[in-house]
């Protein structure tokens, strides 16, 4: 069975060692077992569910929400209809935050447009009169 170290850990987590250390302290770790000199050690099984406990945090989940859901994980079978009905809320989250990301492209998408025709027109007066005008020098 690997274990890994907190530095470990972390590194296959894309987070800092100090970011599991606050979730250790905010009871969001309490399946991680330590050595008998104190430290922190990892199994796959807590890597996989600090992946959860990330994808969570990605969705705007407060620490204080994601420690009521380890709460009811710890609690077993119980349970299970507040975690699925959490991760309804969650998907219904996501999808709103996908929709509000696909308007944000379709505006990227549109201003990227705007400015590559205006440099291959050379200028940004051909957006503001449907054509490019040729100033008259004297």
């Amino acid at each position: 069975m690997k274990t890994y170290s907190i530095s470990e850990a972390a590194t296959e987590l894309h987070v800092t060692a100090y970011t599991l250390r606050y979730y250790d302290k905010e009871g969001l770790l309490p399946f991680v077992e330590r050595t008998p000199n104190g430290q922190r050690f990892f199994k796959e099984s807590d890597i996989a569910a600090l992946k959860v406990i990330e994808c969570l945090k990605s969705t705007g989940m407060q620490i204080k929400e994601i420690k009521t859901f380890i709460d009811w994980c710890t609690e077993g079978d119980r349970t299970l209809q507040q975690r699925f009905d959490m991760f309804m809320e969650r998907k219904a989250t996501v999808e709103k935050q996908m929709e509000e990301l696909k308007k944000t492209m379709e505006l990227i998408d549109h201003k990227c447009l705007y400015y590559k025709t205006a440099l291959d027109a050379g200028t940004e007066e051909i957006h503001k009169n449907g054509k490019i005008e040729i100033p008259v020098t004297n």
